[in-house]
């Protein structure tokens, strides 16, 4: 019983001395720690709670995902001011796709931070793709609530920024995928085709990851929630090596 008490006691101070870390990271300080909370809280844990009122961060990843879809829109219409809806649309799907979120999650070392109940500790929950995107999404959606859309643009554009600076957008009514075909062409190079390296999750939650292979030599990977989802990821990073090594070698 003692060590049970002990371990109540000292576990709520530890936490916050961890979120410290994280606001640290991100560059935002939370004036309401709840909304916090609420976006490390995993379903697993949360079922754990519901009498106590815990509550996951399922609500947040929603509305994450719109405000994220929304600023992302908004920099891409600056950066890129000549490009029309398809273009745009592709290359923000491209760049907050699961793989892109699930990545700036483990710069951060977000999985470090989650609340997960056994069974999703167990199965390496703080390093799956999939949660850790999620998560990300939320914690967007905490920053919004908690200090508004201003905040929220700030945090986005100190994360996605470096992101943007390296983006490509195909000529107007052509895809990644396309643009990568017409390149491997234009060289004398056979057209890239796209392996399924793996396909993971619940049914209801799939991730595809997929890589390019032009000539001889692997260009580019992705990963997304459908094969063409990935393969337009895996494209658009192929596009960008595939340039590269010509410009060295011109």
């Amino acid at each position: 019983m003692t060590g049970n008490t002990k371990k109540h006691t000292i576990s709520p101070s530890k936490r916050d001395h961890s979120l410290s870390r994280l606001e640290s990271e991100i560059g935002y300080s939370f004036k309401d720690r709840r909304l916090l909370y609420q976006a490390l809280t995993h379903s697993s844990y949360a079922c754990q709670g519901r009498r106590a009122g815990v509550l996951d961060n399922e609500r947040m990843e929603f509305y994450g995902d719109a405000v994220l879809g929304f600023l992302i829109s908004k920099m891409l219409l600056r950066r890129f001011p000549q490009s029309g809806e398809g273009n745009l649309s592709c290359a923000r799907a491209s760049i907050v796709d699961t793989g892109t979120l699930a990545g700036l999650a483990e710069r951060l070392r977000l999985g470090e931070f989650l609340f997960l109940g056994p069974s999703e500790e167990k199965s390496g929950g703080r390093t799956k793709k999939s949660v850790l995107a999620n998560s990300f999404e939320a914690l967007v959606a905490a920053v919004c609530l908690d200090g508004g859309i201003e905040s929220a643009e700030r945090f986005v554009e100190r994360f996605f920024s470096p992101l943007l600076e390296a983006e490509v957008l195909p000529e107007e009514g052509r895809d990644y995928k396309t643009k990568l075909q017409e390149l491997s062409h234009a060289i004398g190079c056979t057209p890239p085709f796209y392996i399924v390296d793996d396909v993971s999750g619940p049914d209801h939650d799939l991730m595809f990851r997929v890589t390019v292979i032009v000539g001889d030599h692997c260009y580019g990977k992705g990963t997304g929630k459908t094969r063409k989802e990935a393969e337009q990821a895996a494209a658009r990073e192929g596009l960008i090596l595939l340039q590269d090594d010509l410009q060295r070698l011109s």
